[in-house]
């Protein structure tokens, strides 16, 4: 398990998750966030303790996206299978979600709402993964962003699962950072 705290003059988000069974205790203020973190937990396996307060939704949104990809990130061992993949329909949307947990940030996507597209990006940049999300269609913006929330739930679950080996051509990658 692991356990990350976030404090900002504008939020304090405490994270404690684990690989686990997908079970979920979210208050952030924010009820379809909490919506969102909820299926994010259920479809990715991680058992998830989320709790938030921020002065704006969107920082509130920001920092737990912020502080979600830092627990993936602790999460993850060596000999994780780091890649996932999983294309999801609910109702009237499609949408693809790819990941790979090898350690490059980068985000593309685009979903039908600014907060949660910025959330997908920081989730991204913190996990240290790569993640395309890939709206395919879809007319109802609530549908689409869950959609996109349960593919990237059902990709991590993939890319988080033990493969038995390193998944690079590396081998395991170490880095050290000394302070100066």
């Amino acid at each position: 398990m692991t356990t990350v705290v976030r404090e900002t003059r504008e939020t304090r988000v405490r994270i404690e998750a684990a690989l686990g069974t997908g079970a979920a205790t979210v208050d952030t203020g924010v009820r379809f966030l909490d919506h969102m973190i909820g299926t994010l937990a259920r479809t990715s396996g991680l058992d998830l303790t989320v709790t938030a307060r921020g002065d704006l939704k969107h920082h509130t949104i920001e920092d737990v996206g912020i502080a979600l990809g830092t627990a993936v990130l602790q999460l993850r061992t060596d000999t994780a299978a780091r890649y996932g993949e999983r294309t999801l329909a609910m109702d009237d949307a499609l949408v693809q979600a790819v990941v790979d947990l090898g350690g490059r940030p980068y985000y593309r996507g685009r979903l039908p709402s600014s907060l949660y597209d910025h959330w997908m990006r920081s989730f991204a940049c913190e996990a240290k993964a790569a993640l395309h999300l890939r709206v395919l269609r879809g007319t109802d913006r609530h549908h689409i962003v869950e959609a996109g929330f349960k593919a990237l739930g059902l990709a991590l679950r993939q890319a988080l699962a033990e493969s038995g080996a390193p998944s690079s051509t590396k081998g395991a990658v170490s880095l050290d950072v000394q302070g100066s």
